[in-house]
């Protein structure tokens, strides 16, 4: 019988139509034609990019926006928001806005073209994931900047423009609505129960262990009780850390290393899905939350919003989150 379920984390409710779709086969989709390479992102053609804002080499001496990179940060060719300028808040009449200020930045994954991050090597990935965590404690120095939300789109379903492996990082002046919500959510949480809510779910998933995908000693996979998608997947630390950029090479290792799981397994159930992975972390100047819990979601697209989504702020998953996680947990990596 289909069934609405409450998101703990925001509030919202999901319905789960557990009599629509059961099978990973039975979510077909039509693959974009690849262009293929090379591009502005390769290896070899640094000067097309504006000049990198991070990159590690094997060799410490080689010059910036040189080749010979695994992982390289530049600044979005073509930026949502922009790190120059003042905010100028006004009013139009009873309408409130700013100037576009911000950060908007590209993390290449990899200087080969065709490279995917759920294929690359263990060590790989870990460089892609401190790339994040250096730029985040970079960007948190500009006192105008309030938040950071780093994001992949994966596939051109998913929003993908540029085919290279890359995720995007976007700073903001402001905290973003999801995320605050997330925080009030955790406080709310916190303030009855004098616990967080993020690792009373890692404990109660582990414990039931029915939407466990993946753990370590450090982090846990699993498909959240009020999935909006089907194959929807997050990672959450189990130990209590509200902000990402604060965690250390060693526990960063072992993030790199579920996410490399959780992403191979997918691939590999649904046929290299297009995906949109997102971080969330705690904004700027809260210091050590108590509440909230950084994390890592992870969203196959394999259904379309339509009207009733659209129009109601309900999501319809056809895949309840116990049998995705079941399928995952059987997919070897």
């Amino acid at each position: 019988m289909p069934e609405f379920r409450k998101d703990p984390t925001l509030g919202r409710w999901v319905i789960i139509a557990t009599e629509r779709v059961r099978r990973p086969t039975d979510f077909p989709r039509r693959r974009a034609e690849r262009r293929g390479g090379p591009c502005a992102l390769c290896s070899g053609h640094e000067r097309e990019t504006p000049p990198e804002v991070l990159a590690y080499r094997d060799s410490p001496a080689a010059p910036a926006d040189s080749a010979g990179w695994r992982v390289r940060v530049v600044p979005n060719k073509f930026p949502a928001l922009r790190i120059e300028g003042d905010f100028e808040r006004r009013g139009q009449g009873l309408y409130d806005l700013m100037n576009g200020v911000g950060a908007h930045e590209l993390l290449v994954e990899s200087p080969d073209h065709d490279g995917n991050l759920a294929a690359l090597p263990a060590g790989a990935v870990e460089d892609v994931v401190r790339a994040c965590r250096d730029r985040i404690i970079d960007l948190k120095r500009d006192e105008r900047l309030r938040s950071v939300i780093v994001f992949k789109n994966h596939g051109a379903e998913a929003g993908a423009s540029l085919e290279h492996p890359h995720s995007q990082l976007i700073a903001t002046p402001v905290v973003p609505l999801v995320v605050a919500e997330e925080v009030h959510q955790a406080r709310a949480y916190y303030d009855y129960r004098e616990r967080c809510l993020f690792c009373d779910m890692v404990r109660q998933e582990l414990d039931e262990q029915y939407r466990l995908v993946a753990e370590s000693t450090e982090v846990v996979a699993f498909a959240p009780f009020a999935a909006r998608f089907p194959f929807e997947t997050w990672l959450v630390p189990r130990r209590h850390a509200a902000a990402f950029e604060q965690t250390d090479v060693a526990r960063l290792c072992d993030v790199a290393a579920v996410l490399r799981i959780v992403l191979r397994k997918l691939a590999r159930a649904l046929d290299d899905p297009p995906y949109n992975l997102i971080l969330h972390s705690a904004p700027f100047g809260g210091g050590e939350s108590p509440s909230y819990h950084w994390h890592i979601e992870i969203t196959p697209k394999l259904t379309n919003l339509a009207g009733f989504e659209l129009g109601s702020g309900f999501h319809i998953n056809p895949m309840p989150p116990e049998d995705a996680a079941r399928v995952l947990r059987d997919t070897p990596d």
